[in-house]
């Protein structure tokens, strides 16, 4: 169990408690009930037919059950927003939120499932067991690094998406910005020096997919500093990031990496002093998207870099999950894919940063609620989704 959090003040008038008093999830039926016909036919004895024609073509189901347009958001509470290991129970309420932005922006019928932690095998043996209820599965807010092993058993085991949102999501909407900032500074984007401070799930996998892309001087540090293949200590999946980052063999703290970098992703919360700042290229990037607060302060970026992105709502250039998530889900939904290629993320942070058609320092990314996000996410991931045909879903049609 994790160790309970010091409690807030609870207060029943709030707007916040009121807007989530009941849960902000339910349940309705997509067909009516209105008599013993309608019974007979949703019911005994008419679904016996259609769980036959299922139990013989497990195919059908997507057709004639919910699990077409379903996902389960799945966590086990240990490391939720920037609250850290607050447990199934306090993980819920994030877990109903996240349901409700599948609904809203992509019609997904998202169902939270939080679940005791446990060892790697016991949460992959637990997911296992309840996918075939689910056209995919939504990993969130578990730490690392056992997210990246649960994530990684969970695709060889499933044939359907199994996608943690926390690594992918992140890194698709970094990208997708990272495309438009590096427009609007006129450098290309092989050609910049990124820095990744925090290499656990998001930095994980900002730093792959940058590199997939294309960006090949990548540095990554943790709070001890640089890594590099000559540090001890590290950790298997840090170990793998620094034998395939750091090009030029850098070593020492984060201060050392900035020097003449072009760019800063922030995902490891502290604060990155100014002086650091100020030792990167002039006219360079900054995203600092620690959440609530930023590692650097936007009025402190702003006096040394051209393009400057937070996680937060109140400032231009919101690097925000939504972005892609509900896209992905939809699209691999829509096409029945078994999972989620690198692909299909590379296209889906294409498709977000071409929504803004005229890219401005101020504008790097869609806001979440511009029209047409999701749709465009979803129509790039579906023409290269893998079905269980082996094809992908544009060479289907």
């Amino acid at each position: 169990m994790s160790a309970s959090p010091a409690l807030p003040p609870v207060d029943p008038r709030s707007p916040v408690f009121r807007a989530h008093e009941g849960g902000k999830l339910g349940v309705h039926a997509t067909q009516a009930l209105r008599g013993r016909e309608d019974l007979s036919l949703l019911y005994t004895p008419g679904v016996a037919e259609v769980s036959l024609a299922v139990a013989a073509d497990p195919a059908l189901a997507s057709r004639y059950t919910g699990r077409g347009n379903s996902v389960a958001v799945v966590s086990d509470g240990t490391a939720v927003l920037g609250l850290g290991d607050i447990g199934p129970l306090g993980a819920l309420p994030v877990m109903e939120g996240k349901a409700v932005l599948f609904k809203h922006f992509a019609g997904i019928d998202a169902v939270p499932v939080v679940m005791e932690t446990g060892t790697v095998e016991e949460i992959v043996e637990a997911v296992a067991r309840i996918a075939p209820t689910y056209g995919g599965i939504n990993l969130e807010d578990i730490s690392a690094p056992r997210c990246f092993e649960i994530e990684e058993r969970l695709r060889e085991r499933l044939d359907i998406p199994v996608f943690h949102d926390d690594q992918h999501g992140t890194a698709i909407v970094v990208l997708a910005g990272l495309h438009n900032a590096a427009d609007v500074i006129g450098r290309r984007l092989e050609d910049l020096r990124v820095v990744v401070a925090g290499a656990g799930a998001a930095g994980v996998a900002v730093t792959r997919l940058l590199q997939r892309a294309g960006v090949r001087d990548v540095v990554v540090c943790d709070s001890r500093g640089i890594l590099h293949p000559g540090r001890s200590g590290l950790t298997e999946h840090k170990q793998r990031l620094a034998v395939s980052t750091n090009p030029r063999g850098l070593t020492g703290p984060l201060a050392a990496a900035l020097a003449g970098a072009d760019c800063y992703v922030g995902v490891s919360g502290g604060t990155v002093p100014e002086e650091q700042v100020a030792s990167m290229r002039p006219g360079g990037i900054v995203f600092a998207l620690a959440n609530p607060t930023p590692e650097v302060h936007p009025d402190v970026a702003h006096r040394h870099a051209a393009v400057v992105a937070t996680g937060r709502s109140d400032f231009p250039n919101q690097i925000n999950n939504v972005l892609a998530f509900p896209g992905i889900f939809r699209g691999a939904l829509d096409a029945g894919a078994t999972e989620i290629t690198e692909a299909m993320k590379l296209a889906a942070a294409r498709a977000v940063a071409d929504v803004v058609t005229e890219p401005t320092a101020d504008r790097i990314v869609p806001s979440v609620f511009e029209p047409g996000v999701a749709d465009a996410v979803a129509d790039a991931v579906r023409r290269l989704a893998p079905t269980r045909r082996g094809r992908g879903a544009a060479a289907a049609g």
